[in-house]
C-alpha cells in the first residue's frame, strides 16, 4: 500500500514508522526544513513542499496513493490537503487529524475527509473506557456512513452476562464486531457465551445507539430477535 502523509511532525513521523514496519510505501510531505533535519524516518520518501499546493501533490504522485493522511498541527491545512487529494486526484481514502475539537464538524465528506481522527476525543474515550464498566463508550464515528464504533465492558450483573451471542436481541443496525477477553480478541460467533469483564466492540448507527443503551441497562428484554 502506498501512503502519502502531510506533516512530518511527531504525529506524522510516528504514523510513517508504523506503516513502514508493516512494509508499506510512505511519502512524507512537509514545508519545514527543520522537520526534515529531525526526520528519523530514513526509509520514507521525503518532499520539502507545501501539501496544500497542487504542484506539491503532483510531485508526491498523490494520484498513485492508496491512502493519504493529513497529520499536520493545522486543521485548515489538513482539510485543504484532504479536499485536494479527494477531488483533484481521486484518492480512494483520506484520513485527517483533528487538532481542535471545535473544528470536528467540518471533517466530513464535504471536505473530502473519509476518516477524522480527533486525538482529544480518543483520549477522552480511553479515559472513560478505563473507568466505566457497563457504560457504552463511543470510540469514533465513521464519517461516510455516520455509524459509530462503541465499546462496553460487561459487568458481572449485566443482563447479557452468561448469554449466547446468538440469543441476544441486538438492536437493528447493530453489529457485534469483536469480543476482547483477557487481552485476546475473539471473532464472535452465535455460540460464544458472553462473560463478565468481556469488552464488546460494536458498530452501531446513531439511531440505534439509544436502543443499545436500553439493552445494556436492562430496560429492554435481552432475548432472541433484533430490537426494532
Amino acid at each position: 500500500m502506498r501512503v502519502v502523509i502531510a506533516g512530518a511532525g511527531s504525529v506524522g513521523r510516528s504514523i510513517a514508522r508504523e506503516l513502514l514496519s508493516h512494509d508499506h510505501d510512505v511519502v512524507l510531505i512537509d514545508r519545514s526544513p527543520a522537520a526534515m533535519r529531525v526526520a528519523q524516518v530514513p526509509e520514507a520518501d521525503w518532499l520539502l513542499a507545501d501539501a496544500c499546493e497542487l504542484s506539491s501533490l503532483e510531485g508526491a504522485d498523490v494520484a498513485g496513493a492508496d491512502v493519504v493522511v493529513g497529520a499536520t498541527g493545522d486543521d485548515k491545512a489538513n482539510l485543504v490537503f484532504s479536499l485536494l487529494c479527494k477531488t483533484e486526484f481521486g484518492v480512494p481514502r483520506t484520513v485527517a487529524r483533528v487538532n481542535n475539537p471545535k473544528n470536528e464538524w467540518m471533517f466530513d465528506g464535504s471536505w473530502g475527509v473519509d476518516v477524522a481522527v480527533s486525538t482529544p476525543r480518543i483520549m477522552t474515550a480511553m479515559v472513560e473506557e478505563a473507568v466505566a464498566v457497563g457504560d457504552i463508550v463511543r470510540i469514533f464515528t465513521f464519517q461516510q456512513s455516520g455509524a459509530d464504533l462503541v465499546e462496553v465492558t460487561l459487568a458481572i450483573d449485566s443482563v447479557l452476562t452468561g448469554m449466547r451471542v446468538g440469543d441476544v436481541r441486538w438492536p437493528t443496525d447493530t453489529v457485534l464486531a469483536c469480543i476482547v477477553r483477557s487481552s485476546m480478541p475473539i471473532a464472535p460467533s452465535v455460540d460464544d457465551t458472553l462473560e463478565a469483564g468481556d469488552e464488546l466492540l460494536l458498530v452501531v448507527s446513531g439511531e440505534a445507539e439509544e436502543a443499545l443503551q436500553r439493552l445494556f441497562r436492562g430496560e429492554d428484554a435481552p432475548g432472541a430477535g433484533p430490537v426494532p
